[in-house]
C-alpha cells in the first residue's frame, strides 16, 4: 500500500510545492553540470535528418519543421513527460542526480527537484501528479499536491525492488512499470548493491496492490496501444538482443500472447511512445558492439503497428527516451544524451 515518506526539510518542501504549482522559475541553461554541445539546425526545409524509409511516413514528417536543439548540458537524459497544464517538459538527467524543467513558454531551462534520488522514467497519474521511478531508493514515488512524497512501491512480498526504470498509467488508474537492475549495477546512475528480486514488470492497481505480471530479462522501455487492449515492452533475448514485444492485456490485468516485432541487431531500443495511430517512436542508437556505427544509428526510429521501420529521425547523440507535448501533443520531444531536441510531426501522441 502507498505509505507517505520520511518528512521533508523545509527547503525540499517547498521546492515540491513551487513545482506541482507550476510556479518554479525558470533560469538559464548556465546550471548545466555537464558538457554542453553546440548544435546547427538545418536550415533548408524539408530537414534532411528526418529520414522517410517507406512512403507511408510521408504523411507524418511536416515539410516545414526541423529537427531543434532546446537544451544541453546533461550527462544523461532520460524519462521525459510533459506537463501540459503548467507548458513544461521534465527529463530526468540520472548521473547529475536531477530533474530538469524546460519551460515553453520561456525556453529556458531549470532543474527540479535536486537531488531527485536518480530518478529514471516518469509520468503522471490520472490526477496529474508526478510519478517518478527512483534508482537510488529502489522504489516508486508520488509527488502530492503540496509537495510530499508518497511511496508507491518499494519492495514486493518483503525484498526491495532492483531499480525501477520506466513507467506508465493506464486509464483505469493502475500503474505499470519495469525493473531492472540498471540502477544497482554500479556507481553511475545509483549505488551498487545486489538484486533481491528477479527482473519484472509490475502493476499497481489503484487500491495500492502491487503485483508482479511477469518475469522478462532487463526489461526497458513499455507503453499501451491507442485502445490499451495490448502492451508494449522493450526486454532482451537470452543472446542479448534487444526486442520489442507485444502482448494481449488480459481482463484480470495480465499479459498474454507475445509476439516480437522488432528485434535490434546492430541498434538498440530504448524507451518509445506510441502515436494515435499505433506507430511506435522509439529512441534509438548504438549497442556499442563492434559492428554498430553510431552515427549510423543515433536518433529516433519509427516503426508501424507490424513493426516495419517507415522512418529515421537522425540525431548527434543516442536517444534513451521521448515524449509527446506541446499545445497540440504533435511535438516529439527527445531525450538524448547530452541534450534535449524537439520536432513538430503531423500526428499526435496516444496519450
Amino acid at each position: 500500500m502507498p505509505h507517505a515518506d520520511a518528512p521533508q526539510t523545509p527547503a525540499g518542501a517547498a521546492s515540491r510545492r513551487r513545482f506541482m504549482a507550476g510556479a518554479l522559475a525558470a533560469t538559464a541553461t548556465g546550471v548545466a553540470q555537464a558538457q554542453a554541445f553546440d548544435f546547427k539546425p538545418n536550415q533548408r526545409y524539408p530537414d534532411p535528418a528526418v529520414q522517410v524509409l517507406d512512403p507511408s511516413f510521408t504523411k507524418y514528417r511536416l515539410f516545414s519543421s526541423s529537427v531543434e536543439q532546446i537544451a544541453t548540458g546533461l550527462r544523461w537524459a532520460e524519462g521525459p513527460v510533459w506537463v501540459a497544464d503548467g507548458r513544461y517538459l521534465l527529463v530526468s538527467d540520472i548521473p547529475n542526480n536531477r530533474i530538469m524543467r524546460w519551460d515553453e513558454t520561456t525556453g529556458q531551462t531549470g532543474v527540479f527537484p535536486n537531488p531527485s534520488n536518480f530518478s529514471n522514467g516518469l509520468a503522471r497519474d490520472r490526477q496529474g501528479r508526478l510519478l517518478a521511478c527512483e534508482h537510488l531508493t529502489r522504489r516508486v514515488t508520488r509527488t502530492e499536491y503540496d509537495g510530499s512524497i508518497t511511496v508507491l512501491a518499494d519492495r514486493f512480498e518483503g525484498k526491495r525492488l532492483n531499480s525501477p526504470n520506466d513507467i506508465v498509467c493506464k486509464k483505469d488508474g493502475s500503474i505499470w512499470f519495469t525493473d531492472p537492475p540498471f540502477g544497482i549495477g554500479g556507481h553511475w546512475e545509483g549505488d551498487k548493491a545486489q538484486s533481491e528480486l528477479p527482473h519484472a514488470l509490475y502493476r499497481i492497481d489503484p487500491d495500492g496492490r502491487l503485483d508482479r505480471v511477469m518475469e522478462a530479462r532487463f526489461p526497458n522501455g513499455l507503453a499501451f496501444t491507442p485502445d490499451e487492449k495490448q502492451l508494449y515492452l522493450v526486454a532482451r533475448t537470452a543472446e542479448g538482443r534487444r526486442q520489442l514485444q507485444r502482448y494481449d492485456v488480459t481482463a484480470r490485468g495480465g499479459l498474454a500472447n507475445p509476439t516480437v516485432v522488432v528485434e535490434s541487431t546492430t541498434g538498440a531500443l530504448d524507451g518509445f511512445k506510441i502515436d494515435e495511430d499505433g506507430n511506435i517512436w522509439a529512441g534509438w542508437g548504438s549497442n556499442g558492439g563492434a559492428d554498430s556505427v553510431a552515427a549510423d544509428l543515433d536518433g529516433v526510429m519509427v516503426f508501424n503497428p507490424a513493426g516495419k521501420a517507415i522512418g529515421h529521425i537522425r540525431l548527434p547523440e543516442r536517444c534513451a527516451n521521448l515524449c509527446f507535448g506541446g499545445a497540440k501533443n504533435n511535438r516529439l520531444f527527445m531525450a538524448s544524451s547530452h541534450s534535449i531536441y524537439a520536432l513538430y510531426v503531423e500526428v499526435r501522441g496516444a496519450v
